[in-house]
């Protein structure tokens, strides 16, 4: 409680008298001239506002550049009270004990409209494929003799039922255009109810893989269309082979990443280990990338340029020059060779 001394109240203002005390404040009057931007009203002063308006001179120092001003006032019988109209702005109060009397301290603040958010833009990793291809399974390894006998091998690919447009994609459905492919027919129970309803749509069969061809053109594909591998490739072409290799579980170094071996003899005592795999007080840490034992194989890996030996329709087969990725009963995809500026963009 602040004493009327140090409020700066004199003793007999500060003494009330319960009759005053239950009086009623008189009623605000406002004069009749109004100003456009400021609006004036004069209210009578009692004992009881001067020592409220000298306290709170007291207790806010932000007020101290109109203390002049509020001690003439109190000491006279009406003060004056500013109003601001209503405005589109809002104030935020330095001090809400004095602000009300020093509207000099009333800093406006004006708030940024909300920024509208941008509309969902896809990104596409994607690459962009040379042409439509297929999907096939690898059966083997086997040796072919050319008609001037050169013997080459050549990797013997299989097509079971599929290799049906499952959807087409468009750059005004789904932001770029594709063709979605599904291979390898499949029992109901095999798949999903997501899976199958998004079959269902088109009346397709139930397929087990679906990949995506990204092309540059998706005019003339249609949902539930069969691919034939005799219409889009002939025997000398050259093909892109996807698969996923050979999973050979945690290897060395030296199986991993051809690391050359210690000597055995001698009393050396490091046969197959890695080494040293970095200096110590600097950097004191190992880099990132280091060659180092860990697992091996098991990733998708695509072998380019490729070129097609053999198309049998009979056997419904293919034979490619060279190993692709996998071992037989893999899923392979074959896709036309990108060649750079003669079926594709250089950008």
């Amino acid at each position: 409680m602040v004493s009327p001394e140090l409020a700066g109240v004199s003793p007999e203002h500060a003494k009330v008298s319960p009759e005053l005390r239950r009086q009623r404040p008189p009623s605000l009057t406002a004069t009749p001239s109004i100003d456009s931007n400021m609006a004036t009203i004069s209210l009578p002063t009692t004992p009881r506002m001067s020592s409220s308006l000298s306290q709170r001179q007291h207790l806010c120092p932000s007020s101290s550049s109109s203390s002049s001003s509020s001690s003439s006032s109190s000491s006279s019988q009406s003060s004056l009270l500013l109003l601001r109209p209503h405005t589109h702005t809002y104030t935020s109060l330095r001090c809400s004990s004095s602000s009300l009397f020093n509207p000099s301290l009333l800093i406006p603040t004006k708030f940024s409209k909300p920024t509208k958010i941008p509309q969902f833009s896809i990104t596409i990793s994607m690459s962009m494929e040379a042409g439509i291809g297929v999907m096939g399974t690898k059966l083997g390894m086997m040796s072919f003799f050319e008609p001037n006998g050169t013997v080459v091998p050549v990797t013997v690919v299989g097509f079971r039922e599929g290799n049906i447009v499952t959807q087409v994609k468009t750059q005004a459905t789904d932001g770029y255009d594709s063709i979605q492919v599904g291979y390898r027919r499949v029992r109901d129970r095999k798949l999903t109810k997501p899976e199958m309803g998004h079959l269902h749509k088109s009346g397709i069969i139930p397929l087990r893989h679906l990949q995506e061809f990204r092309l540059q053109s998706v005019d003339g594909f249609e949902p539930n269309q069969r691919l034939v591998f005799e219409e889009l490739f002939k025997e000398g072409d050259l093909v892109d082979v996807s698969g996923t290799t050979i999973g050979k579980g945690f290897q060395g170094g030296i199986k991993r990443h051809h690391f050359e071996r210690g000597p055995m003899t001698h009393g050396s005592k490091s046969h197959r280990a890695i080494g040293s795999i970095g200096a110590g007080t600097t950097p004191g840490r190992v880099y990132k990338g280091k060659k180092m034992p860990g697992r091996m194989g098991g990733t998708k890996r695509k072998i380019r340029k490729l070129r097609i030996v053999k198309i049998d329709n009979d056997l419904r087969i293919v034979m490619i020059k060279g190993a692709v990725p996998g071992k037989p009963g893999n899923l392979l995809r074959i896709a036309p060779a990108k060649i750079v500026g003669k079926n594709i963009p250089k950008s």
